[in-house]
């Protein structure tokens, strides 16, 4: 469908994973003309879920224009096993990316993708990209999770915990800064519970309210909602300042 020629677009939720993939894009030269942030309305096996509409701030403060995939597109998610209901979150996502993919000068030449180690999300994304023929960008894809954090703090990302679900993380950490203290207790937290340092197993997801890649800050107002076990930051209030 598309060629070399074509832009690039970004897979992306606001979290640090998807934003890292942006920006290391942008820093690889790489021609990103669009954002593609998908909406679950419940749990998702494919994408990452709390406060997606906070994207559209962090989107704002890249100055790429974001396409949203809303939640009535998930209609058919109601899948009896994990394998087809990723196949069927996939369905409205790359709806989505084949008309961006006609609207396009040149159509698209390859997708950002932020994906860790999940093969699950991974494999799935590589088929959809191989189907629109453009190329899949995943910079994060198998490398060291110590390394990654780091790279990220080094390059001054500020990155937000917005929830997290798993023993051993309490409700201190939400709304917590992911910086090199924070770091080096998630990897006493993966020796003792086995908790995966860049909260890859679901364990804790993030927003980046700062970083290279932006020219504005988002500011969150928020209130902590927390269940015995797990929590999650109930924003009531987000600006770029």
């Amino acid at each position: 469908m598309s060629d070399t020629d074509g832009t690039w677009v970004s897979l992306f939720s606001g979290g640090k994973d998807s934003s890292w993939a942006l920006y290391q894009a942008l820093e690889d030269g790489l021609e990103v003309s669009r954002l593609v942030t998908v909406h679950p309305t419940g749990d998702s096996y494919m994408y990452h879920v709390p406060a997606t509409a906070l994207a559209a701030l962090a989107a704002e403060s890249t100055g790429i224009p974001l396409v949203d995939v809303e939640p009535e597109d998930f209609e058919a998610a109601d899948a009896a096993d994990s394998g087809t209901q990723g196949d069927d979150e996939l369905e409205p996502l790359e709806a989505a990316l084949t008309e961006l993919d006609s609207e396009l000068e040149g159509g698209i030449a390859g997708v950002t993708a932020g994906a860790v180690e999940s093969e699950y999300q991974t494999s799935r994304i590589q088929g959809m990209c191989d189907r629109l023929g453009c190329e899949l960008y995943a910079p994060l894809w198998q490398e060291e999770p110590r390394e990654l954090a780091d790279a990220m703090l080094e390059a001054g990302f500020e990155i937000k915990l917005i929830q997290v679900a798993a023993e051993g993380l309490d409700e201190s950490w939400l709304g917590r800064t992911l910086d090199r203290e924070a770091i080096e207790e998630l990897e006493e937290l993966h020796e003792e519970y086995g908790v995966h340092i860049l909260g890859e197993g679901g364990e804790f997801e993030t927003l980046v309210v700062d970083g290279p890649h932006m020219d504005r800050k988002i500011d969150l107002e928020y209130e902590i909602e927390w269940e015995g076990t797990r929590g999650r930051l109930r924003i009531t209030d987000a600006e770029l300042v």
